[in-house]
């Protein structure tokens, strides 16, 4: 009894010592202290309200953007349109990662002579030594460490090993094999003998949760998790589709490929690319910070919705025709402020026929480059005439499943001035690629970002 006792105290002992808080509520303390990073690239423009719509005497055009007071939360949002060099990124990535994953495949299940054939390429071993608990239940459970559906299993690819890409340099048959079934044109659509990459092979597959079916509806997780596979190559072809009996082809031939463009603004790119695009973005910080072994990830990369684009765009002036505030097209000096079509068939008065680098022209007063004009830019919201009677005034974002028309907003380098300012609407089809459009990332902000003496 007397030992039981002894227990006890030496019990209420180790608890008490291992708090401080003196029985008060204090709250879960974290392991880390969090603070927001600002995104390479990105500014981050503070929250507010504005008076969104048509504020002129534009009686057509403010028929579906009527003048009402919005607000929106703080978030970032990049300074400039994705640039052909950041999205070729992207596409490199899905094409090694396409690459890497036949050949780690192939040299599991393919040998000569009993020969290990390509073991440079192979997944790269989990020594059981090392791994945590969890791992070992996962492995001995279900086999893999991801998806059991997945080619690779979650398995780890060796991203070490190069590839090599020249067609008269690969480095076995086994590899050439490999190389020509997963990535390589066939043979019958060879140019002048040479053997292209497929970029119709070039596929990002995604999964995103429907949190406003979820939130709406009852059911499983799983019902509400999504699969989207995107082919994620631009169509180079919209500078000849796009205008008819109009000498484009060294733009459909070298815009994207060139390295001279880098700096321009990708186009040809549809919104469900783009949307893949967020996600990848997401995916290559969040792979980063996991490597360091982060305890945090970033909030999801996404497109604006239509109402944080036009409050960016603004620059926090209220009125404002452009982002520059005044009425005008050019400054006091004759100077075009935008690259635009300022008159009809005149293209170049401003400077260029097509788009300008992603930093030309003055940003507005957030920073933000471009936000009229060169390239019209994709929001995440669906386009409808009744958006702004329907919407909520407290970060307003129509979305409607069935509705494939998507808000476009800026204006381009083929448009006429109407259409840069601010308050103009466009949309274009989700799945359509145009040479004219591009697109911005955001990245919602976490907190409250407190402007006050």
């Amino acid at each position: 009894m007397k030992k039981i006792s002894l227990y006890i105290s030496l019990a209420f002992v180790v608890l008490s010592c291992g708090s401080n808080d003196q029985g008060e509520l204090v709250g879960v303390s974290s392991s880390s202290n969090w603070h927001s990073e600002r995104p390479l690239g990105m500014t981050l423009i503070p929250g507010g309200s504005f008076t969104m719509g048509k504020q002129s005497e534009d009686v057509a055009g403010s028929l579906n953007s009527p003048a009402r007071t919005v607000t929106v939360r703080p978030f970032y949002m990049d300074e400039t349109e994705i640039t052909n060099s950041e999205y070729k990124e992207f596409v490199q990535w899905v094409r090694d990662s396409i690459v890497r994953t036949e050949l780690a495949l192939y040299s599991e299940l393919m040998s000569s002579d009993g020969e290990p054939v390509l073991e440079e390429y192979r997944f790269l071993n989990i020594d059981s030594s090392e791994m945590s608990p969890y791992q070992k239940y996962m492995m001995k459970t279900y086999g893999s460490l991801g998806d059991i559906n997945s080619p690779t299993q979650g398995k780890m690819l060796n991203w070490d090993e190069e590839i090599v890409w020249n067609v008269h340099e690969f480095p076995s048959e086994e590899y050439t094999e490999v190389m020509i079934d997963s990535i390589f044109t066939p043979m019958e659509d060879s140019f002048e003998g040479k053997r292209m990459i497929d970029v119709n092979k070039l596929k990002f597959k995604y999964f995103w949760l429907d949190q406003e079916a979820a939130a709406r509806n009852k059911g499983s997780r799983r019902n509400f998790i999504k699969q989207e596979t995107v082919k994620i190559y631009p169509d180079t072809t919209v500078w000849i589709r796009d205008f008819n009996y109009s000498y484009n082809d060294p733009m459909h031939q070298d815009y994207f490929y060139h390295q001279a463009y880098n700096d321009y603004p990708v186009v040809g790119v549809s919104w469900l690319q783009a949307k893949a695009f967020c996600k990848w973005r997401t995916k290559k910080k969040n792979d980063f910070l996991n490597a360091k072994r982060k305890p945090t990830q970033v909030p999801q990369f996404r497109l604006a919705t239509e109402a944080e684009w036009e409050y960016a765009a603004r620059g926090g002036l209220e009125n404002g025709t452009y982002p520059w505030g005044n009425p005008y097209t050019t400054s006091d000096r004759g100077c075009f402020l935008a690259n635009f079509k300022p008159s009809r068939g005149n293209y170049a008065v401003d400077g260029a026929l097509y788009t300008v680098e992603a930093k030309s022209f003055p940003p507005n007063d957030y920073g933000l480059y471009n936000m009229s004009g060169n390239v019209s830019e994709w929001t995440n919201t669906a386009y409808s005439e009744a958006s702004y009677y329907i919407g909520s005034t407290m970060n307003p974002n129509v979305e409607i499943d069935k509705n494939h028309r998507k808000v476009i907003r800026g204006g381009s380098w083929k448009d006429v001035a109407y259409f840069l300012e601010v308050s103009t609407r466009d949309y274009e089809y989700a799945d359509s690629a145009r040479s004219y459009i591009g697109f911005r990332t955001a990245q919602d902000f976490l907190g409250t970002e407190i402007n006050g003496n």
